[in-house]
């Protein structure tokens, strides 16, 4: 009895041993995720960022001469309030609109940016400075630098004359910091030279740095623009943001003197730097504020403050695990042993490493978290990371893709909440159109341009009409209240955050829209596709035309989700049939030509550049949801021509433009496709940390990415609908993604080997049906709020 007692705990013992390893702390086992190096960056495009939404620090990791270049998303030159909309108006319009119907495209093109673009600033956000650390280390061995994008910090480590010296960094969300912390081994300690600078503005001093006592080194500013012109006419120099940026040092053992203008360790064992940051656009009294943030963690130490940092990090990043392995790539484990641009670099050399694609999904989701949280600004083109006094493209906000691709990722990887500062910055663009909607164009309603800034100034701001005189960005940013409401079905969200935008789109579009005479239907005009432009029937290089492809897909889009948003919320009114009629008379945005391809523009006209990045007319389909291959073979093999084409005649140069094929390729279900120009990305677009390359440096292209694999794994965009795997390419034979969302409020982990789906466990906040398809195979699902279903294919459906 005694042997069968002892061999029940045994047993026991054995079976909680196998339980507690297998499968509760399954995730505290999971291995960290780094990007790590042999080297210190050479260049900003290899230093490694940290950002906590609103400040953000990239890392170089310099022995002699440490380099922290430092970000805050409110750095921009002034608004002003004398910058009026332009002086065009409905009658002026009207005049674009004659000048079309007459085929003066070249007329049309001119006028529209003659009256209606404002030649004024157009404004850059602008670096925060620098933190230099000055060592005197020599003899450099055991370099290692890397980013853990699993808690969000950054480890430097190496042997000065044999002794080892470590700087970790991170960007603290709950403490408002960025906080850094200095080790040695040496006998003598660190000896090394703390400053703050900025670049100057066209050879201006932008800032005073001051020792203002001991260990605290102040950097006080305000963001300036001076010089240049724009159509010919001078910049005015502008002031801006006012800031402070404060320094405080901790230290163990030796000395922390003061400069004029630093501050200087001696012979300190371990230093604890915190730097805290504010401006006067988000406080009125920004320097008190600064005070009060550095009081609140000055007396915290490095390991408490970062305890609480990484809680509040993975709290959102460890939602989502997502696990990649092929018979024809060496294994993961093995290659995370080589630095990170090397196996970057094997990848260019024709090299297949799925724990780099897998690695750079989550970078995705890794830089989002750090450059958009909540009470934070949006991501702009560079997210948060920009060292220029004036950026490319300014860092600003391009709302004919660049803005929104920021954004696709967020909810299907289960950051919804992320998209808040999108949506509160799209509010002010939505008030602030209000006026130009009707003092410019006559239309009730609001209208959004297609590039704005910190200040949201909804005017168009172009010398040409081909890339500045887009009329569609209004509609494609109320796709994002829509998505936000289909992934969610949050009413409360729909009724007072979502409608509202939607509503004032709608109704511009609806006083926007006009007859063509040609054929009676609805069209947009003066319309065009974003920074493309056609042969007209003159032999003219033109830009407006009546009724291009995407802006017709956009307002049918827009006028759908309206009548849809009523319809759940019970409204019912003349506008509301008028919609529906209005939508019921739009010309077609699909319409295939002669070729078999989609039109861009409102007639088959000579493109000079068959190959351009942009694949606008493509909108419907991607990022829109109005294609499908069941419901419109035809227009979905016309797609799939499109591309094939664009491709053909050298499309995607740019790496936004490659993450945009990435989703499409999804989208036609064809995974061969998306891996193709997964592979393309890496070898063309892709700097050593990984940051997407226009060239130069855009986040979008990286946040693309990140959808773009999302989509190869799951869609839900079909109503009613759910693809398990729709484009798993060969390379993934095997592997987990766990966590992703679907519209309905479902959350999915699924799981396959040898390339076939094993299982999907799938949970819902909500009583929902739907079909669920796998390789074609459909299954009728019933989910309870609050339950799990575990679909496990037979092996016929296999």
């Amino acid at each position: 009895m005694q042997n069968y007692n002892r061999l029940l705990i045994n047993c026991a013992s054995i079976l909680f041993t196998f339980l507690f390893v297998t499968c509760s702390p399954k995730e505290k086992l999971k291995k960290d995720i780094t990007l790590w190096y042999k080297q210190p960056a050479n260049n900003w495009n290899e230093a490694l960022p940290l950002g906590n939404g609103k400040i953000g620090a990239m890392v170089f990791g310099n022995t002699s001469n440490e380099r922290i270049q430092l970000n805050d998303d409110s750095m921009w030159p002034a608004d002003n309030e004398n910058w009026n909309e332009p002086e065009g108006d409905k009658n002026d319009l009207k005049e674009i609109r004659k000048l079309l119907f007459n085929g003066k495209n070249e007329e049309a093109d001119k006028l529209f940016v003659d009256k209606f673009s404002r030649k004024s600033v157009i404004r850059s956000h602008q670096t925060l400075g620098d933190l230099y650390i000055d060592f005197d280390h020599q003899n450099i061995s055991d370099y290692k630098r890397e980013l853990n994008i699993s808690n969000a910090s950054s480890t430097v480590s190496y042997k000065t004359n044999g002794s080892l010296v470590t700087e970790q960094v991170f960007v603290s969300h709950p403490h408002k910091a960025i906080i850094i912390q200095l080790t040695s081994e040496a006998p003598e300690g660190l000896n090394a030279k703390i400053r703050l600078s900025r670049p100057k503005d066209k050879g201006f001093e932008t800032v005073k740095v001051l020792s203002t006592e001991k260990n605290l080194l102040l950097m006080q500013g305000e963001v300036t623009q001076r010089g240049g012109k724009f159509n010919s006419e001078p910049y005015p120099i502008l002031n801006g943001v006012k800031f402070e940026t404060s320094l405080k040092i901790n230290n163990e053992g030796g000395l922390v003197e003061r400069g004029e203008k630093y501050l200087e360790l001696k012979n300190v064992k371990k230093a604890t730097i915190y730097i805290v940051s504010n401006s006067s656009y988000y406080f009125k009294s920004y320097q008190e504020q600064n005070k009060l943030d550095m009081e609140a963690i000055a007396s915290k130490s490095f390991d408490a403050l970062k305890k609480e940092h990484v809680k509040d990090y993975q709290r959102l990043y460890s939602r989502v695990d997502l696990q990649l392995n092929s018979a024809n790539s060496a294994n993961s484990a093995n290659l995370d042993t080589i630095p990170t641009d090397v196996r970057l670099e094997r990848v260019k050399n024709g090299a297949n490493d799925v724990g780099l694609q897998a690695l750079l999904f989550q970078y995705g989701r890794y830089l989002l978290i750090g450059s958009s949280r909540q009470g934070s600004n949006p991501a702009n083109l560079q997210g948060l990371w920009n060292e220029h006094i004036e950026a490319p493209w300014n860092a600003d906000y391009h709302l004919n893709i660049n803005l929104q691709m920021n954004y696709w990722l967020a909810d299907v990887t289960n950051l919804g909440e992320l998209n808040n500062p999108l949506f509160d910055y799209i509010d002010r663009l939505v008030e602030n159109g209000k006026v130009t909607a009707t003092k410019n164009f006559g239309c009730s309603g609001t209208f959004i341009p297609h590039a704005t800034d910190l200040w949201a100034p909804t005017w168009l701001r172009a010398p040409t009409a081909y890339w500045g005189c887009s009329v569609g960005a209004g509609g494609w940013m109320m796709q994002h209240y829509w998505q936000h409401y289909e992934f969610t079905r949050d009413k409360t969200f729909l009724k007072e955050r979502a409608f509202p935008a939607i509503q004032e789109v709608a109704k511009f579009y609806s006083d926007w829209i006009i007859e063509d005479p040609r054929d009676g239907t609805l069209i947009s005009a003066p319309s065009t596709s974003p920074e493309n432009r056609f042969v007209n029937a003159e032999g003219k290089l033109v830009a407006t035309c009546l009724g291009s492809a995407m802006d017709q897909q956009i307002i049918y889009e827009v006028f759908g989700n309206y009548i849809k948003a009523c319809d759940i919320l019970n409204i019912s009114n003349d506008f509301v049939e008028k919609v529906k009629q209005q939508q019921s008379r739009l010309r077609p945005g699909f319409v295939i030509g002669d070729h078999g391809r989609i039109l861009e523009w409102d007639r088959a006209y000579k493109e000079p550049e068959p190959g351009h990045r942009h694949m606008s007319h493509l909108y419907g389909f991607h990022p829109g949801t109005s294609v499908s291959k069941d419901k419109n073979p035809d227009i979905f093999k016309a797609v799939k021509k499109t591309l094939d084409y664009r491709l053909a005649n050298g499309g995607a140069g740019t790496g936004w433009s490659r993450s945009w094929l990435i989703n499409c390729s999804a989208r036609l279900l064809d995974g061969e496709m998306a891996y193709e120009h997964i592979q393309l990305l890496l070898k063309k677009s892709m700097s050593n940390n990984l940051f997407d390359l226009h060239p130069p440096f855009q986040i979008d292209g990286n946040f693309g990415y990140t959808a773009g694999v999302s989509e190869m794994l799951l869609q839900s965009h079909e109503e009613n609908t759910i693809r398990i795997l729709p484009a798993l390419p060969k390379s993934w034979d095997n592997g987990h993604i766990k966590g992703l969302k679907a519209r309905g409020g479902l959350t999915l982990d699924v799981f396959w080997s040898n390339h076939q789906l094993d299982k999907a466990i799938i949970s819902s906040k909500n009583d929902i049906n739907f079909n669920l398809v796998y390789k074609n195979k459909v299954e009728p699902i019933k989910i309870k709020a609050g339950n799990t279903f575990i679909y496990e294919p037979s092996d016929d459906k296999k």
